[in-house]
């Protein structure tokens, strides 16, 4: 299988990188020559734009910030839809709301294009070391035939269902992780309160049943003021993503709706 990368961030550059390292042939493309210079010791070739991209490509992953970034590649004279051909796949790595991979695919389904939402979690040390959570949404017959690919940087790479799925899946693990991150911020400045160090706390939490991710990422810092300025924004935009979700749905999200909102407020108190 042929592969197109677009998206070589943090966590797109290694996992374009394990792709190639795994043998597959690989065309990129960017709009600053610095992202895929870190490619000149691979036999990655690069592309002058993503319709030449589409071109050459079975399989495109996008691994980019977000809708506008999605919309503004997809579509134009030297967009990915100009170049994608017959029986190829897009596989969406990036975070966005269900629709805009229904959307997506309903634009190239008169191509005969699949379209796979598979957003991952783990960041970029997950990536370079193949261990990155794939969560896929789409046809069963095209995940497997990409399953190869993604499981260059993926461990484990999970099919959830139809279209969509994927992305509703990441949208559900990142309201958990940003509650969380409110009840562990509370936990750490309620136990130096007490007269406990949060990094005792930490120590002794990280081995007892009341373990939990996010109180390993926040630490003895005693507080969100880490993650602040560099995850705020995102987590945001995903619990607002999935509230939309939940409306539409007539679903109920309740007390952990309530959390994560609690959990973004005191973000946005720390930065």
């Amino acid at each position: 299988m042929r592969v197109g990368f677009i998206g070589l961030g943090s966590q797109g550059g290694p996992m374009a990188r394990r792709i190639v390292e795994g043998g597959f042939a690989t065309t990129l493309w960017a709009r600053r020559p610095a992202s895929v210079e870190q490619f000149a010791d691979t036999p990655a070739e690069i592309a002058s734009s993503p319709a030449e991209l589409a071109a050459v490509s079975d399989l495109v992953c996008l691994c980019v910030v977000g809708e506008a970034d999605i919309e503004e590649i997809a579509t134009g004279d030297q967009g990915l839809l100009a170049g994608l051909q017959p029986d190829s796949v897009i596989a969406v790595h990036s975070t966005v709301h269900p629709n805009t991979c229904k959307s997506l695919a309903k634009k190239v389904a008169s191509s005969g294009v699949s379209v796979l939402d598979a957003p991952v979690s783990g960041g970029g040390p997950a990536a370079a070391q193949g261990r990155l959570m794939v969560m896929v949404g789409g046809e069963t017959g095209v995940v497997e035939r990409c399953r190869p690919v993604f499981e260059t940087y993926g461990d484990p790479v999970v099919h959830l269902g139809e279209l969509g799925t994927g992305q509703t899946t990441k949208l559900l693990n990142n309201l958990l992780f940003t509650a969380h991150l409110g009840t562990a911020a509370t936990a750490l400045s309620l136990a130096q309160s007490l007269g406990v160090a949060p990094e005792r706390l930490v120590e002794v939490v990280s081995r007892g049943s009341g373990n939990s991710f996010a109180l390993n990422v926040i630490g003895g810092t005693g507080g969100l003021d880490r993650l602040a300025g560099v995850a705020g924004t995102l987590l945001q935009k995903d619990v607002r993503l999935i509230v939309d979700l939940a409306e539409a749905a007539a679903a109920r999200g309740g007390a952990v709706l309530d959390a994560a909102d609690a959990a973004l407020a005191m973000m946005g108190n720390a930065r």
